[in-house]
């Protein structure tokens, strides 16, 4: 268990538990790693909670893009079945809507739960029943709709205290016509189903305006109103409309392969299944969605009315056609993909790339990724990668290192710092041939396969230069350059023969991209490291009346001791506790 517990993202979503291949328990997690790792822990637990850990020998994970599909994942999936431990959620309730009685001729306003069908009467689902209390308070304030029963709103003769409150106009007492009130319960309506993003940035400038005019309680009620209208008007993904759908989702990491397979019944998900498929080393995509789908439906029963594969498939004509021929004569297969679907294939793409990684051991993800990169770079096998980076601070400071990754990830014995000289730490590449000349003295019986720069065609180029110099020619030069505007997953790799051309979701590309981060980690915490080694003793303790707080305001101020020194005698006083004395022997100690 604990190795299953390893692999376990640290992602929101849905866990499921297992007794001899039966599930005993459902729950939902803001931290899916940290939950299920609680019920295994040390710590006593209680009566229940020993049961399930005693009898559970598998798990099953579902991550979500947030903690509330979780939520409502989570009830689906335990009314569909029922796990013998969930009892505390095996009640008749279901999600709260808002409803109007709009057969009525004046309609009320009211919290209500179904199980039944919806119509245009309920606005919904929420999750939080408070939500939309307060979604029903505000729709009184601003409209006025009634809230009281419709025997008590037909027997009364005068306004109830909700009147003398200003949250309802007192239709009961003919206070206005039908067709006025019939408006405002129409614009209550209009305000609840409108756009979030219209409606929040309605109320971001009333707020600016309350604000600007320092209106500052008004401004806060805006604010919290818009905090409101965010949880209670945020639609989720795991509710579309009233879709009847099946969604495939597969996956492919060298020899295995994932496959993550959602069912979407009267507008929410009724189950999620996912596979993992060993030694896949011959299947291709439409092989295994094919083996996925037939197995899926071979009972033929609750079909669905569309069917979605997150993979462009070149070949699923054959597929489609077998699936309308052999399963499903009137499914349809829709290209176009709403604004509710698209999150869920996104869910499903997660899922079965997840399930890959659950199984997978660390030693197996790399191997992947050497394997891979060896391919691509034409040498026979790599076993180790040194990635070198360089950090200073104010052009001081300066820290080189040398980070080593061999088969199962990130040696950190092996690690090597290098100081840099001052008269280079403002010198990237001055400081790199320092740093690659005095690592290169070491390498012997440890030589890596590839050596990772992180830089462009320039530091490419003078790093093989260095290894020419000292003889070396069976090290492969990478250097890793950042893409436009820094953004991730847009480096470019350069070789001695051009550009390596890497896709940015390979695991060899995560490789070269994870090395690079880590050895500018490891420089940046160095350099960091020394400037506070420095700081924490400078000239400045040497000066009479300068503790540790004026100096460290000092050292924010001006950064270094060369502009403290550069300093007026009057700017000097602007820092607390200093006088024209301290001032004057500061600058003349310095």
């Amino acid at each position: 268990m604990k190795e299953k517990l390893k692999n376990i993202p640290e992602s929101p979503g849905v866990y499921k538990f297992f007794s001899k291949k039966e599930i005993i328990y459902i729950g939902k997690a803001k931290n899916l790693k940290k939950r299920t790792s609680s019920y295994f822990g040390k710590s006593l637990k209680d009566r229940k909670t020993n049961q399930i850990r005693r009898l559970t020998d598998d798990i099953e994970v579902f991550i979500t893009n947030n903690e509330v599909e979780a939520l409502l994942l989570e009830q689906n999936l335990i009314k569909e079945n029922k796990p013998k431990f969930n009892i505390l959620l095996r009640d008749d309730k279901t999600y709260p809507y808002i409803y109007f009685s709009l057969q009525e001729d004046f309609p009320g306003i009211y919290l209500k739960r179904t199980k039944s069908s919806v119509n245009k009467n309920f606005i919904g689902p929420f999750v939080s029943s408070n939500s939309v209390k307060n979604s029903i308070k505000d729709i009184q304030k601003i409209f006025k709709i009634r809230n009281c029963s419709d025997n008590t709103f037909k027997t009364r003769t005068r306004p109830c205290i909700e009147f003398q409150m200003k949250r309802c106009s007192a239709p009961c007492t003919n206070n206005l016509s039908e067709t006025e009130y019939k408006d405002d319960v129409r614009k209550s309506i209009e305000y609840l189903s409108s756009s979030k993003k219209n409606m929040l940035n309605n109320l971001q400038r009333e707020m600016k305006k309350a604000s600007d005019k320092l209106e500052f309680e008004k401004a806060s009620e805006i604010r919290d109103k818009i905090n409101q209208v965010k949880i209670i008007d945020e639609k989720q993904a795991v509710t579309p409309n009233q879709t009847n759908a099946d969604i495939f989702s597969v996956e492919k990491t060298n020899n295995y392969a994932g496959i993550c397979i959602i069912s979407i019944r009267d507008g929410k998900i009724r189950g999620t299944k996912t596979h993992l498929v060993k030694n896949a080393y011959l299947e291709t995509l439409k092989d295994l969605y094919e083996l996925a789908t037939f197995n899926f439906y071979s009972n033929k029963t609750n079909l669905p009315n569309k069917i979605y594969f997150s993979s462009n498939l070149k070949e699923n004509a054959l597929l489609k056609k077998a699936i309308i021929e052999n399963i499903h004569e009137t499914v349809i297969f829709p290209k176009n993909l709403s604004s509710f679907i698209r999150p869920i294939i996104s869910l499903a793409e997660k899922n079965s790339a997840q399930i890959i990684q659950n199984h997978l051991s660390k030693r197996e993800r790399y191997e992947f990724a050497y394997q891979e990169l060896a391919k691509k770079t034409g040498l026979k096998k790599i076993k180790r990668i040194d990635a070198f980076d360089i950090s200073h601070q104010y052009m001081n400071q300066g820290v080189g290192s040398c980070v080593v990754f061999k088969e199962t990830g990130a040696s950190k014995q092996d690690y090597r710092l290098f100081n840099i000289p001052d008269a280079l730490a403002g010198n990237d590449i001055g400081s790199m041939e320092h740093m690659i000349e005095r690592r290169l003295k070491y390498y012997v019986e440890c030589k890596p396969d590839i050596l990772l720069i992180d830089g462009g065609k320039t530091q490419l180029a003078f790093t093989n230069k260095i290894l020419r110099n000292f003889g070396i020619k069976d090290i492969l030069v990478l250097a890793i350059a950042k893409g436009v505007g820094r953004v991730r997953a847009a480096e470019t790799i350069f070789t001695s023969k051009g550009v390596l051309e890497l896709a940015p979701n390979s695991e060899s590309f995560k490789l070269l991209s994870e090395a690079r981060d880590e050895s500018h980690r490891f420089a940046i915490t160095a350099s960091r490291k020394k400037l506070m080694k420095k700081n924490k003793y400078s000239s400045l303790d040497k000066i009479r009346g300068v503790g540790p707080i004026t100096k460290t305001q000092l050292l924010k101020k001006y950064k270094s001791l060369k502009n403290i020194k550069n300093a007026s005698i009057e700017d000097l006083m602007t820092i607390k506790n200093i006088n024209e004395t301290m001032a004057s022997e500061i600058k003349q100690k310095l």
